[in-house]
């Protein structure tokens, strides 16, 4: 289905691009920066049409410029499949650890 390829390139953009490192592995979001999984597709196509354009409302937006200034119309078609849709996998769930000192540290 295209649709799943589709999530799939827009994925590997996601990553290829850098974007999960503010906005986390999930695109749930990190700190200040804001969560992007399951945002409407209106809204994230928005946004990254005005990045791409150099046009933030704020400083902090401003950071999504140089990520989005080179983006094709494709490659946002594909983030915005991928967030929009966004679902997650069982190979990508956190799994729990038991940290431990190894008594010489």
């Amino acid at each position: 289905m295209a649709t799943d390829r589709f999530y799939d390139e827009g994925k590997k953009v996601y990553f290829a691009k850098g974007c999960n490192g503010c906005h986390g592995v999930d695109a749930k979001g990190l700190a200040q920066y804001p969560g992007l999984a399951y945002r409407p597709k209106a809204f994230l196509n928005y946004k990254l049409q005005r990045y791409r354009k150099k046009i933030a409302d704020t400083q902090q937006a401003q950071l999504m410029i140089p990520f989005a200034e080179h983006l094709t119309d494709a490659q946002i078609q594909r983030l915005i499949i991928f967030l929009s849709n966004y679902h997650e996998e069982a190979s990508h769930q956190t799994i729990e650890r038991s940290i431990k000192g190894d008594g010489g540290s």
